[in-house]
């Protein structure tokens, strides 16, 4: 009996020492998942770094001269030129579906420099 007891307390020991050297498959689960976390933030990075700077070139590019079609859609209103900011904004909210008088509350611009501005990426488009 004392020797059963002396057999299982050694080999609680043994197993005792084997956990300590052994290798650890949740702190090696961890740090691979940290690894793949950094670098897919990387990568997130990276591609806005790339986005920002290709709607930069977007809105940095001239709009081309506007043609007699083009400046029979320009009202009174429209004297003062839209920035092409305001212009791109209004165009992305048309895309997402909003109305022309949402479209102008967002955008601080009065209905007809919305159409106006709607009706001159449509013919550019054509």
């Amino acid at each position: 009996m004392e020797t059963l007891i002396v057999l299982l307390f050694s080999l609680a020991i043994v197993l005792l020492i084997i956990s300590f050297f052994g290798k650890d498959k949740v702190a090696k689960l961890e740090e691979d998942l940290e690894q793949m976390t950094l670098t897919y933030m990387q990568d997130i990075y990276q591609l806005k770094k790339k986005v920002k700077v290709l709607e930069e070139a977007f809105v940095i590019q001239d709009a081309p001269v506007p043609s007699v079609q083009d400046q029979s859609t320009v009202t009174s209103n429209d004297i003062e030129p839209i920035h092409e900011i305001l212009k791109s904004q209004v165009l992305s909210l048309y895309s997402q579906g909003l109305t022309l008088d949402q479209i102008a509350r967002q955008s601080s611009l009065t209905k007809e420099q919305t159409i106006s501005v709607i009706e001159q990426q449509r013919l550019r488009g054509e």
